[in-house]
């Protein structure tokens, strides 16, 4: 059933969010620790070189005529590494130079404004073919025997922020197929959780069917007991007849309400037929209104059709005629006195054919407007009982309509009425042929 298809779509919908949630600040949380540990490695390496660097200049200066080993300023450093020395004056005066391509920026970004005494900064810059090159700096202050020289120690990274970037993707791309995978695994287990339930509903169903087809039988001979009873002309007293008119009149109500259970039993079940035939459907709604009439004048509403003519639909005439019958009901029973209720063919062509049913009534609310049409929901359920409602009318027209592929629309203000507005196909395919 939809009730249960809908009902499993919604916990897959859950369950895939909360897993999409949990996978988004799992891979956040991820991205952030590889970033933090990838870089504070890299800036320890970097710090240790800058020391080495300074060492061994400090040793230079103070042994001018020694030799230095190379291999003592990178301190097992790669190739990457590149360190430029400038003496007080701001002359080079020693250094292992960065790429060509980079150089030139390097060169701009060397002063103290740039890169303090002591900090590591990241730079970034974009290269001819459009990536981002990132270059790691650190500056070192040396003064030794009255002499003064800056540090500045540097080292590319950008393979190492390359690789952090293509190791996130590929965190997104597993935490994608991760979110597939718990969907799937989700719908199955929301079909799971769903069995008992749909079987505890179907032997409601089952229930809700035995129940009114047995109470058929015993409403109908009520039904014919308070008729003899009121024909029966030695019953003189008015309150006993009084109390036999409002026996009968509850007992067309439980009718009523058997009547709508019972098809709503056989909707579920898929037993409902419908018989096809070609019907004018400004005749029905034309009868529906002389039907109507007298209950209308009861609360001296003014109930009118406009626009009958000859429309030729096809489709089942009982249930069209409880489909009219529901909708002009409704819109004497939610009518004040005095107000005014109007049954409109609006036209048709080749394939459609469409009539509304407007009221001067109550109106219905904007959030109620989506639930009017499921099964025993009122809107208001007070004034429903009082007026005989039991919250099914709406919710056959709607499994009428589907049995005739047609569609209903409604437009409801508060205080100012409501109107329904029906589409049925003028010729039914083969398959809803009976």
């Amino acid at each position: 059933m939809q009730i249960f298809r809908n009902s499993r779509l919604k916990l897959t919908l859950a369950y895939s969010s909360i897993m999409c949630i949990f996978l988004i600040a799992l891979i956040f949380v991820v991205r952030i620790t590889m970033d933090w540990s990838m870089s504070s490695e890299q800036m320890r390496e970097l710090s240790d070189a800058a020391d080495g660097v300074a060492e061994a200049q400090a040793y230079q200066i103070q042994h001018p005529n020694a030799v230095i080993d190379e291999n003592r300023y990178y301190r097992n450093s790669n190739d990457r590494l590149f360190f430029y020395i400038f003496d007080e004056w701001g002359q080079l005066v020693n250094f292992v130079r960065a790429s060509f391509k980079v150089e030139p920026f390097i060169l701009e970004w060397m002063n103290p404004e740039e890169i303090p005494n002591g900090e590591i900064k990241i730079f970034r810059h974009p290269t001819e073919n459009g990536q981002m090159r990132s270059i790691m700096m650190i500056s070192k202050k040396i003064r030794i025997s009255g002499i003064e020289q800056t540090i500045y120690v540097g080292k590319d990274v950008t393979a190492m922020r390359s690789g952090l970037q293509k190791a996130t993707y590929a965190l997104i791309l597993l935490g994608v197929l991760a979110l597939i995978i718990a969907t799937v695994i989700g719908h199955i287990m929301a079909g799971r959780a769903i069995i008992p339930m749909r079987e505890a509903y179907d032997k409601q169903k089952q229930f809700a069917a035995d129940a009114s087809h047995e109470l058929r039988t015993p409403l109908a001979v009520v039904m014919a007991s308070a008729d003899l009873l009121l024909a029966d002309k030695s019953i003189t007293n008015p309150f006993l007849r009084e109390v036999i008119e409002d026996l009968k009149s509850e007992v067309k109500k439980m009718s009523k309400l058997v009547s709508d259970l019972l098809m709503v039993a056989r909707s579920d079940n898929n037993a409902l037929k419908v018989k096809i035939q070609k019907l004018n459907l400004g005749e029905l709604l034309e009868q529906n209104i002389r039907m109507m009439t007298p209950l209308a004048e009861k609360k001296n509403i003014s109930l009118k059709g406009i626009g009958f003519k000859k429309v030729t639909i096809q489709g089942d005439e009982q249930k069209i005629k409880q489909l009219i019958l529901i909708l002009v009901d409704n819109a004497i029973k939610y009518t004040p006195n005095g107000g005014k209720v109007f049954v409109t063919l609006e036209g048709a062509d080749e394939d459609i054919a469409v009539f509304s049913v407007e009221d001067s009534g109550v109106g219905i609310a904007e959030e109620d407007k989506d639930r009017i049409f499921e099964r025993f929901y009122r809107v208001d359920k007070a004034r429903s009982r009082e007026m005989g409602g039991n919250g099914l009318g709406l919710s056959i027209a709607t499994e009428i309509l589907r049995l005739h592929e047609g569609k209903i629309k409604v437009d409801s203000e508060l205080g100012k009425g409501t109107k329904f507005t029906v589409e049925l196909k003028t010729v039914l395919p083969i398959k809803n042929r009976d």
